[in-house]
């Protein structure tokens, strides 16, 4: 049996995806990349972690799309003090005033929302954080021997800032492999940081209109699904993954600055984003320029830097950089 043409059910959505970056456009100056890796993750069902220095706006681009996706949204400051139960929930004793028996009920913690933007994510205690990211991975609740499925969509955009590290506490490698994507936030241009002065310190506000609703999004992600990928292209993302892990046959350098490697994962990662960026171009199959505009951004989490590599001042980056020069690539 063939497989349905995803054009049949998407004509109506796809413009709506060209809607939801002209919307975003009204509130966020410039980061056009980092605004395309975003809604790849929106749309591949994954979560992101946007790194960058204070002030670039990750807190406004994240809330930004809150507020032009119908979608519930709701925003957790990580602090040291912050505890599990105040992400997840906890268990409440009431009393019924008519017939005087207790019994405990279960409040819904902030996590029970379709979009989360956890902020700052990097300073709070590993306790936290890890609490957060097996309910990320899961896409349940467990508390006191019952499950709660969190909402759907869901997807967490975290924040962590790369330059404090004054009370702070590094995600692990291990946890840091729940993210689809690790997105890095730059400085702007000359002209967009004018621009951004001009829009921000005047009376505009630049609201963001509501574009897209929940059956949209799930829609979307389920036509991801479809959206074609070649054997051959296959292939070479197995051989990118498998060639960043040191041993005989790996690349120079990743046997002189790679410590571990990118696991089964990260290609799972790299498929699914393909398809998303494909999607989001209007495209229903998935191109090598695809997965070169994404391999950094799966990838560069998921590699453990060696001695050598801090020492001569490289980067994971740099690594996936010569993965994409000495893998062959599908003709």
């Amino acid at each position: 049996m063939t497989a349905p043409d995803p054009s049949h059910d998407l004509d109506s959505l796809l413009p709506r995806l060209k809607e939801l970056r002209s919307a975003l456009a009204q509130a966020v100056v410039g980061q056009h990349e980092v605004v395309e890796q975003l809604l790849i993750g929106l749309l591949a069902g994954g979560h992101c972690l946007l790194e960058g220095a204070p002030g670039l706006g990750k807190t406004l681009l994240v809330r930004s799309l809150g507020q032009a996706l119908e979608l519930q949204f709701r925003r957790v400051q990580f602090t040291p003090d912050l505890m599990p139960s105040d992400i997840l929930g906890t268990e409440l004793l009431e009393e019924d005033h008519g017939t005087g028996k207790r019994a405990f009920r279960f409040q819904q913690g902030p996590i029970f929302t379709n979009l989360l933007l956890a902020d700052e994510l990097n300073r709070t205690p590993p306790k936290t954080q890890a609490a957060l990211l097996e309910a990320m991975q899961e896409r349940t609740v467990s508390y006191a021997g019952t499950t709660y499925a969190l909402p759907s969509p869901f997807f967490v955009l975290a924040t962590q800032n790369p330059i404090e590290q004054a009370g702070t506490y590094p995600l692990p490698e291990a946890q840091l492999d729940r993210f689809l994507l690790h997105v890095r936030v730059d400085y702007p241009t000359e002209a967009e940081e004018r621009d951004i002065l001009a829009q921000t310190t005047g009376s505009h506000s630049g609201a963001v209109p509501k574009v897209m609703d929940a059956e949209a999004v799930k829609a979307l992600q389920t036509a991801v699904r479809d959206v074609h990928i070649s054997p051959d292209l296959l292939s070479w993302i197995t051989r990118l993954v498998r060639a960043s892990r040191p041993g005989d046959g790996a690349p120079a350098e990743v046997n002189n600055w790679i410590k571990w490697g990118a696991g089964p994962r990260a290609g799972q990662s790299l498929v699914l984003a393909a398809k998303a960026r494909a999607l989001l171009q209007g495209r229903f199959a998935a191109t090598r320029e695809d997965v070169q505009a994404l391999a950094a951004p799966v990838m560069r989490h998921r590699l453990l830097l060696s001695f050598a590599a801090e020492a001569e001042h490289k980067s994971a980056d740099d690594v996936i950089a010569a993965l994409l020069r000495t893998v062959p690539i599908p003709a």
